[in-house]
């Protein structure tokens, strides 16, 4: 944490001076390549420990998607008490990692979709108490006023309204996502059942190293696909077609790295999509 910074110095994720893992400028003027490289140095201030029985390479995407969910639902009250329900909107990377850690947190969850393509993954696999098509005007209407919180993963442009209807009075919409464009706030619904609407940012070192234990405790790791440096290209395409279940994950140690591969990696590595390394 920056000298003269109010925030508690557990609170590294909302440095004003933050240097980020990738592509990111240190104060001396280097860029940070992160996982990307082949050899790094890290403040030890900043060095996880992976526990027993989470494998390193499903056990990568909870270091950034792991700890969004939990950190919110920690901060904005959901694991308070159980049997609270949450809503989960998308299931993709963030929302599949927040239905297994709400439903060790003890809530009840719901999916909520736009189609029924995964209401079975939802279900059967991921342990989904029940699944929500938005497009389903009647099911909808009967969901209005049912959820304690909803969490918001989409970052593709979508309404809010439809969302907050969702929620109970004095209920929370925690945004997670990140759209391009700037989505339209109604204050109104805000306004008359008394809600809320609040956003959050992966967690500090501590929060994050308390996350892992509770992962290694509930058997909680990322579904991934683990893939060579080579297949990044491939893989950037698929992301960008929603195919994949949920995380890529990159194979460093059993990849050639070379100089076209890094070439691949300088490319891609602001587009704003996330791809957790491997050692």
């Amino acid at each position: 944490m920056s000298s003269g910074s109010s925030l508690s110095p557990y609170l590294e994720n909302y440095c004003p001076k933050v240097v980020f893992t990738y592509n990111s400028r240190s104060s001396d003027g280097t860029r940070n390549q992160g996982g990307y490289s082949d050899v790094i140095v890290v403040d030890h201030r900043f060095v996880l420990s992976i526990p027993n029985g989470l494998p390193s390479d499903a056990a990568a995407p909870l270091l950034c998607a792991g700890i969004t969910v939990y950190s919110a639902m920690k901060y904005y009250g959901m694991t308070e008490e159980s049997g609270k329900h949450l809503g989960v909107n998308g299931l993709g990377g963030l929302g599949h990692i927040a239905v297994k850690i709400g439903k060790a947190f003890g809530l009840r969850v719901t999916v909520i979709s736009r189609s029924s393509e995964k209401e079975s993954e939802a279900i059967d696999r991921l342990g989904a108490d029940s699944f929500l098509v938005t497009t389903d005007s009647q099911k909808m209407k009967d969901a209005v006023g049912t959820m304690d919180f909803v969490i918001d993963t989409v970052s593709a442009e979508h309404a809010l309204l439809p969302l907050f209807s969702l929620l109970k009075v004095s209920g929370k919409l925690v945004a997670l996502g990140l759209p391009e464009k700037s989505l339209e706030l109604p204050i109104f619904p805000l306004v008359l059942g008394r809600k809320m609407v609040g956003g959050s940012q992966i967690g500090g070192m501590k929060e994050t190293q308390e996350m892992l234990e509770f992962c290694a405790k509930h058997n909680i790791v990322a579904d991934i696909e683990l893939i060579k440096m080579s297949d990044i290209n491939s893989a950037m395409d698929r992301l960008a077609k929603s195919d994949v279940r949920y995380r890529f994950v990159i194979d460093v140690a059993n990849s050639l790295v070379t100089e076209s591969s890094a070439e691949i990696l300088e490319e891609h590595v602001d587009h704003g999509v996330s791809i957790t390394s491997k050692f």
